[in-house]
């Protein structure tokens, strides 16, 4: 694929997922987790819920950019049905992805490997891993109980 080509796709799925965020909301009965960035004033509530180890929904609401709200949805739809292991394993590959690093792993993230390209902007980087680091800490609180 022509690079103004992948440019195009990486443009339109990001728009796409921005404008009509996946598991956008909240998730009755569930505690929300509220993170932000400083930076920008980007701010997600995430609510995740488990089954024993495994994420059984999850879903999103809060003020973000357009880089915020596409990766908050692509995480979204990446986790639903993972371990907890595994999505923290998917959070590290998309963290290093967005930092740069290439990694053969970055396939499993499905959509969210578009989000690549945000490695070309540093100041970026925190928008696009606010929602998996919720995730992240969702997880550990989970884990605690």
């Amino acid at each position: 694929m022509a690079l103004s080509s992948l440019n195009n796709l990486y443009k339109m799925v990001i728009a796409e997922h921005s404008q009509s965020p996946h598991h956008h909301g909240f998730l009755e009965g569930v505690e929300q987790l509220q993170l932000n960035n400083p930076t920008c004033g980007d701010v997600i509530n995430l609510s995740v819920k488990f089954d024993g180890d495994v994420i059984e929904d999850i879903a999103f609401a809060g003020d973000g950019c357009t880089i915020s709200t596409a990766s908050s949805s692509m995480m979204t739809d990446a986790v639903i049905g993972k371990t907890k292991q595994e999505a923290l394993h998917l959070a590290e590959i998309f963290s290093e992805m967005v930092q740069g690093q290439k990694d053969d792993q970055q396939k499993d993230l499905g959509e969210a490997e578009l989000m690549a390209g945000v490695a070309k902007f540093p100041q970026r980087i925190k928008c696009a891993t606010l929602s998996w680091n919720a995730l992240k800490k969702a997880i550990e609180r989970d884990s605690q109980r």
